[in-house]
């Protein structure tokens, strides 16, 4: 079995009853995020005080200020509580002074028994507009205005999307004997429970249209595959055969997960269909095969296996087939997860003796240790690729780390109690 310190994941088989709660509560307690690092060469802008009614405007306003500041990519400029609507013509020059090259102005009104929040983002030095956006939404949702608004400053800024209005998932563990699935925006907040349990949840994967979660729950006392509906709360059980059923990942088109089961003896990869469908075995081999990925094309799968003595990274096709090997530094590779380009490969390796993030770069085969703490687990890409969501240990605690693909912007993600763990970031929002 190859389990990294704070995790369960993989063939562990253990006893337990059921506490489980299906609908959506809320979370006992909020991530609460620390920047531990930022990246060089920060963009200064600055997001003038929202127009329109007041508590609105400063709900939206302190959300996309908190979205582009922790991203490490920003440096927020003061704006002296200067208040511009979209609408007002900005002063460049001021602006210029005060050192920021892009401002962003808006307002929120009622429209129809609803809240519009508008924006306009400015290039100070060009002295023109970049563009506006305008989002309709209830007054309980602000917050998700908020980082849809954070998302479009982003992404004309840097040129790439934004991941603020996405979710995460995680476990939290409090005391001995309840484990609770979470779901919670980008940024650790509007937190809610999909499961409650006295027993471990691991593995919890996305499916690409961000509706459903598949995951494995040990509540009927051995590891059962389940696929949850977020917007339900129904969940259907998709593996439970004999032995262990693990590792769930998602298809890119949704209609597969490919997993991990011992039903014919040993451990092998799977695939099934979404609906518990059509079995078929990938893997042969007599060894540990397990923590099956994807590659974004849906071609290929990469998984974690000791075949060749230690625990290795290797590439297989869907269909199975050859197997190749991919990693070969060092004794000890495992949790394979593929950027949504296709060019990255995250993974956890044993490093110094400890386990710790690294990034491979699978056309050259380079390989980049993105951080130096010692219990690392769980990677997960941000959908544009530029951030990846591990679980860590701080303190004998567990904690999420967020760590971009060159190493230098670091977020660090944690709940006062409670060892959290298990993270999975979502899929854009469609």
């Amino acid at each position: 079995m190859f389990r990294t310190p704070l995790s369960l994941r993989g063939l562990s088989l253990i006893a337990c009853s059921v506490l489980a709660s299906l609908a959506l509560s809320s979370a006992h307690a909020e991530l609460t995020i620390e920047i531990t690092g930022a990246g060089a060469n920060r963009i200064p802008v600055a997001i003038a005080d929202f127009g329109g009614d007041l508590g609105s405007a400063r709900a939206i306003t302190t959300v996309v200020r908190s979205d582009l500041e922790r991203s490490g990519l920003f440096q927020l400029i003061d704006p002296a509580g200067a208040a511009l609507t979209e609408n007002t013509a900005p002063a460049f020059a001021d602006w210029k002074n005060r050192g920021a090259d892009a401002l962003a102005a808006g307002s929120v009104s009622p429209v129809n028994g609803r809240q519009e929040a508008r924006v306009r983002l400015y290039d100070i030095n060009r002295q023109t507009s970049l563009g506006g956006a305008a989002f309709t939404t209830s007054t309980a949702m602000l917050r998700a205005a908020g980082h849809r608004i954070a998302d479009f400053i982003y992404e004309k800024l840097t040129g790439e999307s934004g991941v603020f209005a996405t979710r995460i998932a995680y476990v939290v563990k409090n005391g001995p004997a309840r484990y609770e699935l979470h779901i919670a925006d980008a940024d650790g907040q509007n937190a809610q429970a999909a499961l409650i349990s006295r027993e471990p949840i691991i593995s919890a994967s996305w499916s690409p249209d961000g509706s459903r979660l598949a995951y494995v729950s040990f509540e009927n006392k051995k590891p059962v595959i389940y696929v949850h509906s977020l917007a339900s709360g129904k969940r259907t059980v998709i593996a439970n055969f004999k032995g262990s059923n693990s590792a769930p990942a998602w298809s890119p088109d949704g209609q597969k997960l490919a997993v991990t089961l011992s039903k014919d003896g040993g451990s092998q990869i799977f695939t099934i269909n979404a609906d518990g469908s059509g079995v078929q075995r990938l893997t042969t081999n007599s060894g540990i095969n397990t923590e099956p990925f994807f590659a974004p094309d849906g071609q290929s799968l990469y998984f974690t296996s000791d075949r060749g003595g230690s625990p290795q990274i290797y590439r297989t096709g869907v269909n199975g087939g050859d197997v190749q090997r991919v990693t070969f530094e060092g004794s000890y590779n495992v949790s394979p997860r593929i950027s949504p380009d296709g060019k990255t490969m995250a993974f956890i390796s044993r490093r110094d003796g400890g386990f710790r993030l690294a990034v491979m770069d699978l056309a050259s085969r380079q390989v980049q240790v993105l951080t130096d703490s010692h219990k690392d687990e769980s990677p997960s890409f941000a959908p544009n690729g530029r951030m990846i969501l591990i679980a860590t240990e701080l303190g004998g605690r567990g904690v999420l780390s967020a760590v971009s693909v060159d190493g230098r912007i670091k977020q660090r993600l944690s709940i006062p109690a409670g060892d959290v763990r298990e993270p999975a970031w979502g899929p854009y929002l469609r």
